[in-house]
């Protein structure tokens, strides 16, 4: 990687701000896509859990790498030496914050499960559209739980977001099709939005009220929902289903992209809140909805309804209004903080 300054660096000669908004947007709508197409597969199917478990290991070895990376690069210019002690004490330390991490890291867990519930009963453009009321939830928890003050244009935006994804489901409310029920689709949806919103904004507040960097956070996160979805899902719940077919059941190509789409998520998101701003991320996510609706159109047979078009052109709107600045101060007192990073994480 070089750098024109210090502020523009740049990948391959292209600026990593645009280029991690590319990465974001074949992310956002590969997650999806390949994530529906895995579970409408011919044959065995494979277990949710499973995939979850690989996924959240993936990104504990990711993110230990970049954090070790960061700390020994700091050790050198401190001339010290940075030990896997140090670093087995900042994850697991008594002043670590581990267990704290636990909370958000059950909720992840939950939402990770729910995501494959969701890609298994609902076409991947509607649950596209569908999944951006995380940004509402995100937003009512960070009004709760942060003190944050949204103006009317983000008020707005909200209003419009919710009225966009409700006319999206007009088609296809209670519908039951040969790949799954719709209702369990958009209850799957909606409920790992209010987990999403939740786990973004209490991580927030433990990021606010600690030292540790974003990657050791995340390797303590992803510690401990390896191990939930280790304990819970494959031994509780699938434990016997695993017994029977095997842990692997089911695996191929096409379920290992899925995992490795979705562990990929969280860490280009961590890029992108670095290097973008939420008007460009906005963009990256009106984009993703499109391409994921003309992909289904010729992959999955995906028939866009006036009521879809009308609905998703809605959400697309709603999540570029809602990154603009505010044009007039929030609707609140000016004393607490105006921006915060929750539903950049979201």
């Amino acid at each position: 990687m070089q750098s024109l300054s210090k502020d523009v660096p740049l990948i391959f000669g292209f600026p990593l701000k645009y280029a991690s908004l590319v990465i974001l947007v074949l992310q956002n709508s590969g997650m999806v896509l390949i994530m529906r197409y895995s579970r409408v597969l011919p044959g065995e199917q494979y277990i949710s859990s499973t995939a979850v478990l690989i996924s959240e290991i993936f990104k504990v070895l990711v993110s230990t790498i970049l954090h070790m990376q960061q700390q020994q690069e700091a050790a050198k210019h401190a001339l010290q030496r940075y030990t896997p002690q140090m670093f087995l004490t900042e994850v697991f330390g008594e002043q670590s914050g581990f267990f704290k991490l636990l909370v958000p890291a059950a909720l992840y867990t939950i939402q990770n499960n729910l995501q494959y519930v969701a890609a298994t009963n609902l076409d991947a453009a509607t649950f596209q559209v569908t999944y951006q009321l995380k940004i509402l939830t995100t937003a009512v928890f960070s009004v709760m739980m942060l003190n944050k003050h949204l103006g009317v244009t983000k008020w707005v935006s909200l209003l419009l977001l919710t009225a966009g994804v409700a006319i999206v489901q007009l088609p296809s409310s209670n519908k039951v099709n040969e790949n799954g029920n719709s209702f369990v689709g958009l209850l799957a949806v909606a409920v790992s939005c209010v987990l999403s919103g939740l786990a973004g904004v209490y991580f927030e507040k433990i990021l606010k009220g600690t030292s540790g960097s974003l990657w050791l956070r995340n390797v303590q996160m992803g510690i401990g929902s390896a191990v939930l979805c280790l304990i819970v899902g494959v031994i509780l719940l699938d434990g016997e289903q695993v017994s029977q077919k095997g842990f692997f059941v089911g695996y191929n190509l096409i379920v290992l992209l899925a995992i490795l789409f979705q562990a990929g998520g969280g860490l280009i998101v961590a890029v992108v809140v670095k290097y973008a701003d939420n008007i460009l991320k906005g963009f990256c996510t009106s984009i993703s909805i499109i391409l994921s609706s003309i992909i289904s159109v010729y992959v999955f047979d995906f028939q866009i309804t006036t009521t879809f078009l009308f609905g998703a052109a809605l959400v697309i709107y709603s999540t570029y209004l809602y990154g603009k600045p505010d044009s007039q101060p929030p609707i609140a007192s000016p004393k607490m903080p105006l921006e915060t990073k929750a539903d950049e994480k979201a």
